[in-house]
């Protein structure tokens, strides 16, 4: 829903990627960084209650990841490798996120609130997936009105706002988030199965993941 911004900010980054190219930074270090930054954060701000530092801990690093890609291309090092373990450290903090929440809200003795944040990240984790296996075979599903970067936004401005202390915000923004998943994986699967008919039978169609 968000990918119209996506020239915009890709224009707004250019600059600093290109003042990047000019030292030994790697686009791949910017990945690794904002993963193990962002983790690191969401784990140890969120389940301590410390909501509103965590989210701007968690914003800066996810910050710090959106260059590596514009910093790829400048240096001229895109490649299968950075595209693969940008895909996979993006997974690893957005559980990372989900889980510190989880964690704080069970401490807190909302427990309820906690199976929707944990829905929350099986859902994100099925959307991606589906995205992924979809490309595997050959059909584009760059489709939802849920992506990694609607579904981070809505969950960091509602841990933030938590954090300073509006009631009820985090409750609504996962609860919306689950739906807005749901609905989303929905929308890949139908893709997928448009794509797929009247295709020929892929042989490893059936392999496991």
């Amino acid at each position: 829903m968000l990918n119209a911004l996506r020239p915009a900010l890709s224009r707004l980054l250019t600059p600093v990627a290109d003042a990047l190219a000019r030292t030994p930074v790697t686009p791949n270090a910017l990945t690794v960084t904002g993963a193990v930054g962002m983790t690191a954060g969401a784990l140890w701000l969120f389940p301590t209650g410390h909501l509103f530092a965590g989210t701007l801990v968690c914003t800066g690093f996810v910050l710090t990841d959106m260059l590596d890609g514009p910093l790829a291309r400048v240096k001229g090092t895109s490649g299968a490798w950075g595209a693969f373990l940008d895909s996979t450290l993006d997974r690893i903090g957005d559980a990372a996120v989900f889980a510190g929440l989880t964690i704080w809200l069970v401490r807190t003795r909302q427990d309820a609130l906690a199976w929707v944040a944990l829905f929350c990240l099986v859902a994100g984790m099925m959307v991606s997936y589906a995205k992924a296996r979809a490309e595997g075979l050959g059909i584009p599903c760059n489709v939802g009105v849920a992506e990694r970067t609607e579904r981070l936004l809505i969950t960091l401005v509602a841990a933030g706002l938590t954090g300073l202390g509006v009631p009820y915000v985090l409750a609504i923004g996962l609860w919306a988030l689950a739906v807005l998943s749901v609905v989303t994986f929905g929308q890949r699967v139908a893709v997928v199965r448009r794509g797929a008919t009247g295709r020929p039978e892929n042989p490893r169609a059936g392999a496991q993941s």
